[in-house]
């Protein structure tokens, strides 16, 4: 009898588990639950979508539903929602339009992914407060950003007319968080003219990232003209109807329109309700190869915990590259080929306008004792290019290692775009993957070219003066 292995969610994960499975295996029944009609979509490219830079949504869909169905033998069932999973029976109860449908299983995965976090303020369901999380988010944030002012006549310095990509545009507008949806926001909103307010409740934006990185993201947005208000705690977007202010403990800020980019979490309630466990974290918990602890149930990508690679502990950081290896190692898993999908190192980037910036490992002090670890941290500058080479850059990493062993933990860096701070990233993440020491990431034989780097890279000027601060 063939076998029938079930998906809840068709996003990254999701699909990915889908293709991998059926490629490995023909024969087995692959369904797909998904609530909405979008699947398998680069949801990081909504701030360039709302920019204008990328004109239609459709080009951020990898694979569309026709393809899927057509050409992957996958069977695919959009605006189907599920609502309950019965690990006894081994079932997947799903409602759309036409009803309801219990589904049988042999092996489920769930990849619900997350959602946007709402903060716990009054106004949130104001007219004009929007996230940005999903494609229909980004669909109606840029509907409403287009239709904010008819003839879109604002003027910007150097930057020619302020509409230039959205139909109309105006005045305006506040962003709560000062994360990646924060950032590119604060591009992709003042890039066509709107005046951006960008509130963070810390003390600077992209926590995640080091001092030095983050304060040099905050340089160039005020450069930009977007006005940063550090220590800001949000206490009510305010309005009737309609937003018509941001007020925080110590200042009232007039908007037209408010994005909340205060980060995400995982979406557990479907599996909770299924009696699976939930890690640390909040997102579920999984072995090495994402099974839960009900017998033949899965999870992976936004909605599940990974093992970090420095800490060997569990972690939560949900990112698209982790969703799509750890969906494709349950695809193989499920077809008789036990998968990991490997650790995470937690590595990101970020463009700010002119400013390009990247974070990989362990960078927090005290989250790297908790670890056992005892941190030191070296920041550095260097020419991203040879001296004599035209138009070149510098790029600073602060890189961090155990005092003790001198164990790589992690690095934050950051450049002028194009100089190359998240590419030379890659060489730290080797690092950390292989548990290196600092005297290892040293002697790296990266590649040297003067349009590319000098003699001794960056990434190996860090190295070496970080060695001299561990034993």
């Amino acid at each position: 009898m063939t076998e029938t292995f079930v998906i809840v969610g068709g996003d990254a994960a999701g699909m990915s588990a889908a293709s991998k499975a059926k490629r490995e295996d023909p024969d087995l029944e692959v369904v797909v639950f998904e609530k909405g009609q979008w699947v398998s979509y680069g949801a990081c490219g909504l701030p360039y979508y709302v920019k204008g830079e990328i004109q239609s949504l459709e080009h951020l869909v990898s694979v569309t539903p026709e393809e899927f169905r057509e050409e992957r033998d996958i069977d695919l069932r959009t605006g189907h929602e599920a609502v309950a999973i019965d690990p006894d029976d081994k079932t997947v109860t799903a409602e759309s339009d036409g009803g309801r449908t219990v589904q049988p299983y042999d092996q489920l995965l769930i990849a619900t992914g997350s959602e946007s976090v709402v903060p716990p303020i009054d106004g949130t369901d104001l007219e004009g407060v929007y996230t940005l999380g999903s494609m229909s988010d980004g669909k109606e944030l840029r509907e409403y950003v287009a239709r904010a002012r008819d003839g879109g006549t604002l003027q910007q310095p150097d930057r020619g007319p302020a509409c230039r990509y959205l139909e109309d545009c105006a005045g305006p507008v506040g962003i709560v968080g000062g994360g990646y949806i924060g950032v590119e926001m604060a591009e992709a909103l003042a890039a066509n003219g709107f005046e951006v307010n960008l509130f963070q409740r810390g003390d600077r934006v992209l926590k995640g990232f080091s001092d030095a990185t983050s304060d040099a993201v905050a340089d160039h947005l005020r450069e930009q003209d977007v006005a940063l208000h550090l220590g800001a705690d949000v206490q009510t977007l305010s309005g009737d109807d309609r937003i018509e202010a941001v007020v925080t403990d110590d200042d009232r800020i007039a908007v037209e329109m408010a994005l909340l980019g205060t980060g995400v979490r995982p979406r557990t309630g479907l599996a909770e309700d299924a009696g699976i466990e939930l890690g640390e974290t909040g997102a579920i918990a999984t072995d090495t190869y994402r099974e839960t602890n009900a017998p033949d149930i899965y999870a992976a990508g936004d909605c599940a915990e990974s093992t970090h690679v420095v800490t060997d502990e569990p972690a939560y950081v949900p990112l698209a590259l982790t969703a799509n290896r750890h969906g494709r190692a349950v695809g193989q898993t499920v077809t008789g080929q036990p998968t990991d999908g490997g650790a995470i190192a937690g590595t990101a980037a970020v463009k700010a306008f002119d400013v390009e910036a990247a974070r990989t490992g362990l960078l927090d002090h005290d989250d790297a004792r908790a670890a056992g670890f005892d941190p030191v941290s070296e920041t550095i500058t260097a020419n991203s290019r040879a001296g004599y080479y035209p138009e070149g850059g510098t790029v600073t990493i602060t890189l961090t290692a155990d005092r003790e062993t001198g164990r790589v933990l992690g690095a934050s860096l950051v450049s002028k775009f194009g100089e190359g701070a998240v590419h030379r990233s890659h060489a730290i993440v080797a690092a950390l993957t292989e548990a290196a020491i600092v005297s290892d990431l040293e002697n790296y034989d990266l590649a040297y070219a003067p349009p590319f780097n000098t003699t001794w890279d960056p990434v190996l000027v860090a190295a070496k003066v970080l060695s001299g601060h561990v034993q």
